[in-house]
């Protein structure tokens, strides 16, 4: 008899063990996705040309390793069309299961994960900065977001098998729509789509107009769903963050920059080309600082505050030319109003221009930097 109630004993804790790592909601139907600090793998999935063993071995199972064992709680994992699917529709095999298995080993290394529609064939959030606005047709185009749709219909079936606490889905990335409503509109299509296929996965809605922070108040976010992240982007001052970036006007700035303070100097402006300071006479004027920040942010945490949803940050970083104490500066007074306001992040990146680590030397390229990052709060830290 006592090996018998011994055997039921043991059944009874499997089975709750089984039930408490596979639970996928809370008792009051909130996902336990929780998110403090992350990275993006950016420039791998997503805004490369890499295939086959390049791509196959730029992403592995020690670089998850290596983000847990700093303090990372999460990543974020850009993906684009052209890498999932061709021309025709038909998935393209290999991305598939190189995503599934990052899923997988992000979950082994306790890292939950965002998977980010970065760029699709009917959207390029940087299209129109390059003289092409009719790359993006998503707005004006119904088939194009009914094809949206499908796409996450397809995602959909392949990673529904994961637990709702450790993946999470960004359907879009940066829109760039003329009229907030056409956005707005948009969420609610897609959201009733996926909603329909998996009622309590942890969604990521951002804003129009490349996600800004500016712009989170006219975002009409889905009632009464909680299993909603809101996310903004933040690179300001461009002037800092981006400097010296070859994609950008202000890229061709050679002169000096200062943070904190006014950014440009009258001097400096004098001397810049004449082709430039219609660029540049915005950093002449008002002061950046950790206040400025702070009432950037203001928006955005309003609105999350209005909806009760988490606030996440999925962008922001410094391209590696910048001067690195100018970078450290800055991204020490992101982290304050970061932990200040409990927003969750997700920096711009881990191992590309924006990055701390070079997969080439397989060594910290910027250590100080990941030094500051992990002084941040994390979800242990709370």
């Amino acid at each position: 008899m006592k090996k018998i109630l011994y055997f039921f004993a043991i059944v009874t804790i499997t089975l709750l063990t089984v039930t408490a790592c596979t639970t996928s909601e809370t008792t009051d139907g909130v996902n336990n996705f929780r998110i403090k600090r992350g990275t993006n793998l950016s420039h791998w999935l997503s805004q490369s040309e890499e295939r086959g063993e390049a791509r196959r071995q730029h992403i592995q199972e020690d670089d998850f390793e290596r983000l847990e064992k700093l303090g990372f709680d999460f990543v974020r994992i850009p993906i684009d069309e052209v890498q999932f699917w061709d021309e025709e529709g038909n998935k393209l095999p290999e991305a598939w299961e190189l995503l599934t298995n990052a899923l997988d080993l992000a979950r082994k290394h306790n890292l939950r994960a965002i998977v980010d529609l970065h760029i699709i064939r009917s959207h390029y959030f940087n299209a129109v900065n390059e003289g092409d606005k009719s790359a993006n047709t998503l707005f004006t185009s119904e088939k194009a977001q009914q094809d949206l749709i499908h796409l996450w219909d397809q995602l959909s079936e392949a990673l529904k098998g994961y637990s709702n606490d450790w993946v999470a889905y960004e359907f879009m990335n940066e829109p760039v729509a003329e009229d907030h409503e056409q956005w707005n509109a948009l969420v609610a299509k897609v959201h009733k789509a996926l909603r329909e296929k998996e009622p309590q996965r942890t969604l990521v809605v951002g804003s129009n107009r490349w996600q800004s922070y500016d712009t989170m108040k006219y975002l009409k976010v889905p009632e009464g769903d909680k299993n909603i992240i809101l996310s903004f982007h933040y690179y300001n001052p461009m002037i800092l963050t981006h400097y010296g970036a070859w994609w950008t006007p202000l890229g061709k700035y050679k002169g000096k920059v200062n943070y904190p303070g006014v950014l440009v100097s009258k001097e400096d402006f004098e001397a810049a080309p004449d082709s430039l300071k219609p660029e540049l006479e915005q950093f002449t004027k008002d002061e950046w600082n950790v206040e400025r920040i702070r009432k950037d942010f203001k928006d955005a945490i309003e609105v999350a505050k209005k909806y009760d949803l988490q606030l996440f940050c999925g962008e922001w970083g410094v391209y590696e030319p910048v001067d690195r104490e100018l970078a450290y500066k800055w991204t020490k007074d992101m982290l304050s109003v970061f932990d200040e306001f409990d927003i969750a992040w997700t920096t711009w990146c881990y191992d590309a221009d924006f990055g701390f680590w070079d997969q080439q030397k397989n060594d910290y390229k910027d250590k100080p930097l990941v030094d500051l990052l992990m002084g941040a709060k994390g979800l242990d830290k709370k």
